[in-house]
């Protein structure tokens, strides 16, 4: 099964309203890549990669016979320098993603793109509290706050103490028991 990473864009929260930038990266050969590999890299707008790329191809086809090397090998250097950004393409993507100061979220194991959004978002929103990631709604188990509003049914004061100033089970503080 293919492994995808996770990127999301570094800002100062994550919710659902930016989860469309979301990118997943899957790890393993790029077949396009090694076949078309320039254009594979400015589809991606792998920029530098690309710059590089295009360096490093004219420095293998002018170098190399220009120091007496055949064109069989210069071939085989080719095919293998190939094979490499094929293998290469998707480190060349999470590069760039955290050079652009993308951070990466998650690894999910799945068996396509969309299976792996499904599994990493069904995940995702478990940890954010549900599908709304609205924090001021969490319940966090204490009394309501109290507010001094002239006729709001919060802030009546609380009804009197019985009696012997104590409810429950336990008598006053410091006497006998």
């Amino acid at each position: 099964m293919p492994v995808y990473t996770v990127h999301a864009p570094v800002t100062s929260n994550i919710d659902l309203s930016t989860t469309d930038k979301f990118s997943f990266v899957r790890d393993g050969f790029h077949f396009w890549a090694f076949v078309f590999g320039v254009f594979w890299l400015a589809w991606h707008r792998l920029w530098l990669a690309l710059i590089g790329w295009i360096v490093l191809m004219v420095a293998v086809d002018v170098g190399l016979p220009a120091l007496g090397v055949g064109r069989g090998a210069v071939f085989t250097i080719n095919l293998l320098l190939a094979l490499l950004l094929g293998f290469e393409a998707a480190s060349l993507k999470r590069w760039t993603l955290s050079r652009r100061k993308w951070r990466q979220l998650d690894i999910v194991v799945a068996d396509d793109e969309e299976s792996a959004e499904r599994r990493f978002f069904d995940r995702w929103t478990e940890r954010q509290g549900g599908v709304v990631n609205n924090q001021w709604s969490v319940d966090r188990g204490g009394p309501p706050p109290t507010r001094n509003i002239p006729g709001q049914p919060f802030s009546k004061p609380p009804p009197p103490l019985p009696q012997g100033g104590i409810i429950g089970l336990f008598p006053e503080p410091g006497g006998s028991r």
